[in-house]
């Protein structure tokens, strides 16, 4: 079981440390010492919720919906863009740039925009249910189960890690300059998750 567990969490660990859009949601929040807890708990749990659904056999259901796909794809790639212009527009407006401890959003439209970037995201559901679920095929009854608390554990530890770690940039991000940069990388990112779905979906 150890081994599985193991596992499960170095595979989880390669896919989720990567900079993606909740990493870069996660991040700023972070830096803002805003609603970190609870955002960082939440894509914890939704990673731990679709991860249990992979190893259950979710993934091979989605991965023969084909229209499921294309409609998660296309509205995810509409949100991204979305997020990347709000990201864009912050960087180059001055006036909108917040200093970390300032009063920022809320925690419903922070909540609401976590879990946006989590479930209308394909790569969520690429890395976590079908592809980190296929690969617990090699693993039966309690080892299946400790591969996939495994991956989970990963997903927990990486989370909470960005969130409160963030905080140890904070003398780098005490001038406006520096989150111009970020926010144009957050951008950036966004921008281009949102292009390689639109390119997957129109070679599909």
């Amino acid at each position: 079981m150890f081994s599985a567990a193991l596992s499960g969490f170095l595979l989880g660990a390669s896919l989720i440390i990567a900079i993606g859009a909740q990493n870069a949601f996660i991040l700023r929040q972070g830096l803002l010492r805003e609603h970190v807890f609870i955002l960082s708990l939440i894509c914890a749990l939704s990673d731990a919720l679709l991860i249990v659904a992979g190893v259950a056999g979710l993934g091979t259901l989605i991965a023969q919906s084909p229209k499921l796909i294309s409609f998660v794809t296309l509205g995810g790639a509409a949100f991204l863009f979305w997020y990347a212009s709000v990201a864009f527009r912050r960087a180059f407006h001055p006036e909108v740039l917040r200093a970390a401890g300032a009063n920022g959003s809320t925690l419903k439209a922070a909540i609401a925009t976590v879990l946006a970037l989590t479930f209308l995201n394909p790569h969520v559901y690429l890395d976590t249910v079908i592809l980190l679920g296929g690969l617990s095929a090699r693993f039966e009854g309690a080892n299946r189960a400790a591969y996939g608390a495994g991956v989970a554990l990963a997903s927990f530890i990486w989370f909470f890690g960005l969130g409160y770690g963030a905080r140890l940039l904070q003398p780098v991000f005490a001038r406006p300059a520096a989150w111009r940069v970020l926010d144009i990388l957050i951008g950036l990112v966004m921008a281009g998750i949102a292009i390689s779905l639109l390119v997957r979906f129109l070679h599909n």
